[in-house]
């Protein structure tokens, strides 16, 4: 049976690890916090795909007071001939239709506290939601927002006073098809945010095809029931407009049921590049060419599939230096009995742009075997210093052992521990469902310090069921800062730009600014490093999505900083 919500409200980790009873990693805390939402897929049983597939969450402080916000994507009705009655699974009492934001109260009354806000801010948009981006596209220090949906897409830019105004038409940056994950990037390093959408299937409601589970229960299809959609690359040239340059960049070059997007330097030139997770498809790794213009090189980059050379289901995908080498490696998540891909970065070792699959040989193959994972992220939740990773599970098709429940597709989440040293992952989730682990249907996942405590916080987006907040509750008994960037030649909040923090004695750690990745999602933009029991900084350097470089010293754990653009000492140009 699905876990109840008194069950699922319950502590989310086992206290149980392998040296026996320790306190509990997180606490889920989204009732008593306010944080009500409940996920309302709109199935009255005909089995529309995009009822299984969503939705996403966002982070992001709109209203610029120094804490977190929370915006997340709601589910309608496809067939306009039904009504809320038809429902399959009537959404709960009190349930609000549309997307809702909510605003965090902790600065100034001290205490984590959500109130929803979406009706002043304008937000509330009835659709079929999919995913958020977060970003400054006109760089006035307010974060502005793009709605992804199954139909037209929304962009929403931030008035400054607490409420948004829609502007997709006015900036040129729609799409009406079925779009998916999207994230923001300064591609050509002119220092304003571009913006790449991922699109998926070609499923209408009139198009919608009818499939059935191997033992003949009518049930969810593949993606292979409909052709892949083109992505979306949109130039931003300031003033509010954008122009679409998915043909003339080479994106549109290509086609793949796109969910999960990251971008990073994967090759370490300075430039963005984007990789893309398919859906049944080869994985998209497009290198930028410096001159507006990217180039597929999945295949060749060993990054399109898995060491048995066969394409996989890619949800979710997250980019991350697990290793500390310097470079950015990614993680995909796939279906059940396909497992996680890990593909580490060889840049450092002198492969540029190249990867390989290392799932097996960092212990993540077996453990993730039987898992559909979702939204997914590497975070150091610790503060150890070595990236921990964390999946959102839940199926796309029936569980057969679930057949017969009302909602047969729950999985439990997983948290994997980064042994550091010891080069390999321990999951440290219990294996077994009890009151302490629920078991949902996970999809949307994004991090954040939500209470700025100094440890990273978990938001989960559970179809058909309530948005899980999950507060950190061991990373700050560890050493930590946190640094947020102000540009002001490159991007407002230095998306793309490459921190490096040296400790005494130690080897650096390196750190990308973003909000990208995960399935669907958007996460904080600050960068918060785990310092293990170090608590000497020696320097942090900057790399600006633009090229230049900064260096700044004195800096102390235990704080949250702001490094502003021009402030730091210069230290060289790239080319």
């Amino acid at each position: 049976m699905i876990r109840t919500a008194a069950i699922a409200a319950a502590l989310f980790f086992s206290s149980v690890l392998s040296s026996g009873a320790q306190p509990s990693l997180f606490r889920e805390v989204s009732a008593e916090t306010g944080l009500k939402f409940h996920h309302f897929t709109g199935a009255t049983g005909e089995y529309f795909m995009p009822e299984i597939m969503g939705s996403g969450c966002a982070l992001l402080d709109y209203d610029n007071d120094g804490d977190l916000d929370v915006y997340l994507m709601q589910g309608t009705l496809l067939d306009e001939k039904k009504k809320l009655s038809d429902a399959s699974f009537p959404p709960p009492t009190g349930w609000k239709p549309g997307n809702r934001l909510f605003r965090n109260e902790l600065i100034p009354s001290g205490k984590l506290r959500f109130s929803d806000v979406t009706e002043a801010a304008g937000v509330g948009h009835i659709g079929f939601g999919m995913g958020a981006a977060v970003g400054d596209i006109d760089n006035d220090g307010d974060v502005d927002l793009y709605v992804t949906n199954a139909g037209p897409n929304v962009l929403y830019r931030n008035n400054g006073n607490g409420s948004f105004t829609a502007v997709t038409r006015e900036a040129g940056v729609d799409d009406p098809r079925w779009s998916t994950s999207a994230a923001f990037l300064d591609y050509d390093r002119d220092g304003d945010l571009d913006l790449y959408v991922c699109n998926y299937v070609d499923f209408t409601v009139k198009s919608h095809k009818r499939c059935s589970s191997p033992t003949g229960e009518q049930d969810y299809c593949t993606p292979a029931a409909y052709r892949p959609l083109p992505d979306r690359l949109f130039r931003n040239e300031g003033k509010g407009r954008f122009t679409d340059v998915t043909q003339p960049s080479g994106i549109g070059s290509v086609l793949g049921p796109g969910l999960g997007i990251t971008c990073a330097d994967f090759n370490g030139d300075g430039w963005q590049d984007i990789y893309v997770a398919n859906d049944g498809a080869a994985n998209f790794l497009w290198l930028n060419k410096k001159n507006g213009t990217f180039e597929e090189s999945g295949l060749l980059a060993g990054a399109a599939y898995g060491m048995d050379g066969v394409a996989r289901a890619g949800m979710g995908a997250a980019a991350g230096d697990f290793d500390n080498d310097g470079d950015e490696d990614v993680l995909v998540t796939n279906l059940t009995r396909e497992g996680s891909t890990l593909y580490r970065n060889l840049s450092q070792q002198g492969n540029s742009g190249s990867f390989q699959d290392a799932t097996q040989e960092f212990n993540l193959s077996q453990p993730s075997f039987l898992s559909t994972g979702f939204g997914v992220g590497w975070f150091d939740y610790d503060n150890d210093g070595w990236l921990d990773l964390f999946t959102a599970n839940g199926a796309v098709t029936i569980i057969p052992r679930l057949k017969g429940a009302p909602y047969p597709f729950h999985q439990p989440n997983q948290l994997f521990h980064n042994e550091g040293k010891a080069a390999s992952f321990r999951e440290i989730t219990p294996r077994e469902e009890t009151s302490l682990q629920p078991s949902e249907v996970g999809r949307g996942l994004a991090f954040g310090d939500l209470d700025n405590d100094g440890d990273t916080d978990l938001l989960v987006a559970n179809n058909n069921g309530s948005a899980r907040l999950l507060l950190n509750q061991t990373g700050n008994r560890r050493h930590w800062l946190t640094v947020r960037l102000e540009g002001v030649q490159d991007n407002r909040y230095g998306i793309g730009a490459l921190i490096t923090l040296q400790l005494r004695g130690q080897k650096p750690l390196f750190r990308q600014v973003r909000s990208d990745g995960s399935y669907l999602s958007a996460s904080d933009s600050r960068v918060l490093f785990g310092l293990g029991a170090a608590t000497e900084i020696e320097r942090l350097t900057v790399r600006w999505p633009g090229g230049t470089m900064e260096s700044w010293t004195g800096m102390k754990s235990g704080q949250q900083i702001t490094l502003r653009q021009g402030a730091g000492k210069r230290r060289q140009l790239s080319k």
